[in-house]
């Protein structure tokens, strides 16, 4: 698959397997605190946390590194979504991206326990995918 990394957005570069291993885990580790919450709010901030984490690393595992700019969690998003062959990934992604802001910028959101927990099994999939993508790559995982 050929994946084409916008330069204003990505920096070529060598990752060694240890610090992608260490970007999994710390994606890992969000969703794990997402998975003990009872707190919608927190479920979902991690969750969406490591979607952007996880996205991270598949680009590592591609030889770039994010530049962290305006805009760069959308580029995140659409190659996490590029990488794995799943549009879902960038539609929702950029839905909890959306809510994110307005609760960052615009004073708060509401977050049920329901989409909180939609939400966090979407993610939960994806680390999943991104987990079998990896062990299919030559000396990783």
């Amino acid at each position: 698959m050929k994946n084409n990394f916008d330069t204003k957005f990505f920096q070529k570069k060598k990752f060694e397997n240890k610090t992608i291993f260490k970007y999994f885990r710390n994606a890992a580790k969000d969703l794990g605190i997402a998975f003990r919450s009872k707190e919608p709010e927190v479920i979902f901030n991690f969750s969406y946390s490591a979607l952007v984490k996880i996205g991270i690393v598949l680009i590592a595992v591609c030889g770039y590194r994010v530049r962290s700019k305006v805009g760069h969690h959308i580029k995140i998003l659409g190659k996490l979504s590029q990488i794995l062959n799943n549009k879902n990934i960038e539609i929702l992604g950029d839905k909890m991206r959306k809510k994110r802001n307005l609760d960052l910028y615009e004073g708060g959101i509401i977050i049920s326990q329901k989409e909180a927990k939609d939400y966090l099994n979407f993610v939960k999939g994806i680390i999943k995918k991104a987990e079998e993508y990896l062990k299919n790559q030559k000396s990783l995982f």
